[in-house]
């Protein structure tokens, strides 16, 4: 394994496969990914390239194919851990994907058309604006919908498989084709969507409601998170899934783990299951701390915790 200065690729390589193909879209090298995370944490990417449209990005993706250089795709960057050694090859940012509209209305649905890049708050404020339910318990989490979809986000009962009817993705093999929802492998924050498949877009289905009914229920649920989390704080949203039965919040801090601190990550005050970057925190940091906090939650109650949190890169030293 490499380390932390060592790039598998690097500017003259990416113009020399990428010259002869069109790839619209920034391209930047050596790219701190803390600027591309929630977290604010994690070294470079050798490549941080942002594709203007779905042929540029097709393009890209036969290019790493034929040189077999890894890449990984990021959306929002909201529940992202990268590592202080960065991350080998190219990282993939969806940011430009951001059309969605109305595709079809009928009489008590309306079918949803969103891309990757779509902020998922800005499909939950049209669904408020216009009256239409089924992702009210979406408010509130950040992030872009292709992020959403692969970690089946979700929250007061409700969750995106729900409302979720085809995906659109794109593989280096198989190229560009579409899955029902129902063939995603959609679970509790985790999809079957293969790594090196990237989401393009997505249909979903809405229903037609009272509007009174779906702001009042919007507005509650943002009320309860704004009451129980720490929202204007730097962190990736939950770190740990939810043990089935119980809340690994409730563990964590029934562990004695709230205001436990490694370097500058911090186990949330407010809520157990966030931990907060206080100020330069690093990434080996936060991941000794969720060792930690796992031991602790392990030894009282005899209960493993998973990461929810997107772990991606290399240690420093390789």
């Amino acid at each position: 394994m490499a380390n932390k200065k060592q790039s598998i690729v690097d500017e003259r390589l990416w113009r020399k496969i990428i010259s002869p193909r069109e790839a619209r879209g920034e391209v930047k090298f050596m790219e701190p990914m803390r600027s591309h995370t929630y977290l604010q944490i994690g070294g470079t990417a050798d490549v941080f390239a942002c594709p203007q449209d779905t042929v540029s990005l097709e393009n890209i993706l036969a290019a790493l194919n034929e040189e077999r250089i890894p890449f990984v795709t990021v959306g929002g960057g909201t529940n992202i851990l990268v590592k202080d050694g960065g991350v080998y090859g190219v990282v993939i940012s969806l940011k430009n994907f951001r059309c969605g509209d109305i595709a079809k209305e009928e009489k008590d649905m309306v079918m949803f058309f969103a891309e990757s890049g779509v902020p998922l708050q800005k499909l939950v404020s049209f669904s408020k604006e216009h009256g239409y339910s089924g992702i009210e318990g979406l408010v509130g989490i950040p992030g872009f919908v292709g992020g959403a979809i692969a970690g089946n986000a979700g929250a007061f009962g409700y969750s995106i498989k729900d409302s979720l009817v085809s995906v659109k993705m794109i593989n280096p093999d198989k190229g560009i084709y579409e899955m029902s929802a129902s063939e995603l492998g959609l679970e509790y924050r985790a999809s079957k969507i293969p790594e090196d498949t990237v989401i393009l877009s997505a249909n979903m289905r809405l229903r037609k409601d009272v509007k009174e009914d779906v702001v009042k229920r919007i507005d509650s649920f943002l009320k309860q998170k704004r009451e129980t989390q720490p929202l204007l704080e730097i962190s990736a949203g939950c770190v740990f899934k939810n043990p089935e039965g119980t809340s690994a919040g409730r563990l964590i801090d029934e562990a004695g783990c709230k205001g436990m601190r490694i370097g500058d990550v911090e186990v949330s005050r407010v809520h157990a299951n966030f931990f907060i970057n206080k100020g330069d925190a690093k990434a080996s940091d936060f991941l000794k701390l969720m060792d930690e906090v796992k031991k602790k939650v392990m030894d009282m109650f005899g209960v493993e915790l998973e990461p929810e949190i997107r772990i991606m890169g290399r240690n420093v030293n390789g």
